[in-house]
């Protein structure tokens, strides 16, 4: 995963990118790969994104842009976050045509859907008769294989990690972290070689031993993640035990205590970093910092909604790392 696209280097008109991209050539040469958590974002027109690439009869094309953006993405990044998959059991087809107009250096990290890590599906409008009742795909190692992970296989060199993420589980539907790592042991075992796997969840009283036992007896990541209601990140890398496999996988997607909804009112349409978080930045270096000392790769995902400006977010940690290399 060294290599990045053979891409021309970005040019005038996007200088965040032109400044970004040999930085993040660096740090992949030494297995800490950094990417933003999409990548379809108006805001990055004209510091990633060249507008002219994009128009159509003198005009900016929001569809030319959503459709083709990707391809310039990859001459800065060489990873992406891919949160769509969380939402759909995307077809062979979808994923054949992703991979194809992609340039193949570039890998991702995508969400298996919540089909198969919501135990009973939220009392919100859009899951229309489902919502409040019992998922009965949760954990369902056939689903996942079946309707996931056999469409995907063909690609599998494309993906850097498959996450499974598993929203706040009240006492209701989940008895407790008990209960939740003998189930999603069960899980582990069956699902098909051939991927890494990470496991990112939103309980903070099941971030102990025995749940990390769980996961390193599979070789599983436990994703590190910021998050409203989750630990700070710098306090959960000194948990004993956390770092489960060989490999790193973090998220960085809000700061404690801030609403999504608050974010994204905060800093869409995300054209800059607006809101620096120290203590985030400091961790994200010390577990990039320790994936070069244990020679194993990390998986960084950073999201416009932490500072409200990812690549920004990105190049501030890169030049930190960069610093003492």
């Amino acid at each position: 995963m060294s290599q990045l696209p053979l891409f021309d280097e970005p040019n005038d008109a996007t200088p965040v990118a032109a400044s970004l991209a040999p930085k993040l050539r660096a740090l992949a040469d030494r297995g800490a790969f950094f990417g933003t958590s999409s990548w379809k974002y108006e805001g990055w027109l004209g510091s990633i994104y060249d507008p002219a690439l994009y128009q159509t009869r003198g005009k900016l094309s929001i569809k030319k842009f959503e459709s083709d953006c990707l391809g310039e993405y990859a001459r800065v990044f060489p990873i992406v976050g891919g949160d769509f998959s969380f939402y759909q059991f995307p077809s062979a087809e979808y994923w054949k045509a992703l991979f194809d107009t992609s340039p193949d250096t570039l890998r991702f990290g995508l969400k298996v859907p919540e089909e198969v890590t919501v135990p009973r599906w939220p009392r919100h409008a859009r899951y229309g008769a489902r919502a409040g009742q019992e998922n009965a795909g949760f954990l369902d190692p056939k689903l996942f294989k079946d309707l996931f992970a056999r469409p995907l296989w063909r690609h599998r060199h494309r993906v850097a990690v498959l996450m499974f993420e598993f929203g706040t589980m009240a006492k209701s539907t989940m008895s407790g972290v008990d209960e939740f790592r003998a189930r999603l042991g069960d899980f582990l075992d069956a699902l098909p070689p051939g991927f890494r796997y990470g496991v990112e969840i939103r309980n903070p009283e099941y971030l102990g031993e025995p749940y990390f036992d769980t996961l390193r007896a599979r070789n599983t990541a436990h994703v590190f993640n910021a998050w409203t209601r989750m630990p700070e990140l710098i306090e959960q890398i000194e948990l004993p035990g956390v770092h489960t496999a060989d490999f790193t996988v973090v998220r960085a997607l809000l700061r404690r205590g801030q609403p999504y909804e608050d974010a994204v009112k905060a800093f869409s349409p995300y054209r800059e970093v607006q809101k620096p978080a120290p203590s985030v930045r400091l961790a994200l270096r010390i577990l990039a910092e320790r994936s070069w000392q244990e020679a194993q790769p990390s998986f960084t995902f950073i999201n416009n909604r932490l500072e409200g400006n990812a690549p920004g977010t990105i190049e501030a940690v890169a030049d930190s790392l960069l610093e003492d290399a």
